[in-house]
């Protein structure tokens, strides 16, 4: 049973691994590891922006403000969340973006957890790691 439970802290786990607590990415033998979610603890400082948009999306979301101002672009569209609570779901093929306006923590949730949406080397706002 031992080997079943993971205890840890979102925002030192976080820091390890560009955010990302939960998925696919994640050793088969740690209890972290999920071919069903991804989750992820985002720490943002006030203007930390995604690189590049997300296009092409297989994956349903959902992200909830911890704390901060946090904006989620969208064609033809911006979300802010504002409030600590506020939160924005969006399904497969749905282009998107973001940007914090204030430091902000937001939790995001992913399903699948699926490989092949990082962006290149050098880039690691908003992505997974491919691999561990």
């Amino acid at each position: 049973m031992a080997d079943s439970v993971y205890v840890g802290n979102a925002g030192k786990d976080a820091a390890l691994d560009r955010g990302w607590l939960l998925g696919h990415f994640k050793d088969p033998s740690d209890p972290r590891h999920s071919e069903d979610v991804e989750i992820k603890w985002g720490v943002h400082p006030k203007g930390d922006e995604r690189a590049q948009w997300v296009s092409g999306e297989e994956r349903t979301a959902l992200q909830v403000l911890v704390s901060g101002r946090f904006r989620v672009e969208f064609p033809g569209r911006s979300v802010v969340l504002a409030e600590q609570g506020d939160y924005v779901v969006w399904g497969r093929g749905v282009d998107h973006s973001w940007y914090a306006e204030e430091e902000s923590v937001v939790l995001t949730v992913r399903w699948p957890s699926v490989p092949g949406y990082a962006v290149a080397d050098g880039d690691d706002s908003g992505t997974r790691p491919t691999g561990h």
